[in-house]
């Protein structure tokens, strides 16, 4: 059995009088790559923002290898979303200002990395992904799915424990949507890195090791979890 790297425990959060989450226990094994489902409104990216410290829990607790991570502040999830996770989203969130070896080089060097090194680590995943010789063009000089295997890269290349990604094909069309997917799992794959997936798209879902669905703040029964 693959020993868990995250998990939640009767995790809640609250919008007023609205539960988004209403207790969920979930857990995400060292290298899995899990996808949550689910109808808009369910929860499921609130879920996803719980559990990388982008949004706090307001019942219950979140753990990363053992750590308790649910308590922490604001600086210090801030310092574990630099250090212990990456991300991918739908628009990619690349800074337009940067070009794309500076992109994925910016969660190291705000993390303390030396620039040297930072920028050669960029230029090595870039070149992983498909993308050699496109490291100085811009955002707005890139495709839909060449951008988002920057911000791939850039989820990857301070070698997080855990890679989230909200949608990450939502802006793609199918095609280009598949191969992006399949670019961030190999990827994963070859650093042992977990993978949890937001997605509406069952093709995209059936590529994950296991699916769990969320319905009104809570998993659905009836779904392998």
């Amino acid at each position: 059995m693959v020993e868990p790297i995250l998990i939640g425990r009767a995790v809640v959060k609250r919008y007023g009088e609205v539960h988004a989450l209403a207790g969920v226990d979930i857990s995400i094994g060292a290298g899995e790559v899990l996808a949550i489902v689910g109808p808009s409104g369910s929860g499921k990216t609130t879920l996803l923002h719980v559990l990388a410290g982008i949004l706090p829990a307001d019942g219950g607790e979140v753990f990363l290898a053992g750590r308790p991570i649910s308590g922490l502040g604001e600086a210090e999830r801030s310092k574990l979303r630099r250090t212990e996770f990456g991300f991918v989203f739908q628009s990619g969130m690349l800074v337009a200002e940067l070009t794309a070896d500076e992109n994925v080089a910016l969660p190291m060097l705000l993390a303390g990395r030396a620039k040297g090194e930072s920028m050669a680590a960029a230029g090595e995943w870039l070149a992983k992904l498909g993308l050699l010789g496109l490291s100085s063009r811009r955002p707005g000089e890139l495709s839909g799915g060449q951008a988002q295997r920057v911000a791939i890269a850039r989820a990857l290349a301070h070698r997080p424990k855990v890679i989230f990604a909200d949608e990450p094909t939502g802006a793609l069309d199918t095609r280009t949507g598949q191969e992006t997917v399949s670019a961030l799992l190999e990827a994963a794959s070859a650093t042992g890195a977990a993978v949890v997936i937001v997605t509406h798209d069952p093709a995209i879902a059936a590529r994950a090791h296991r699916v769990v669905e969320i319905r009104d703040g809570l998993i659905a029964t009836g779904v392998p979890a």
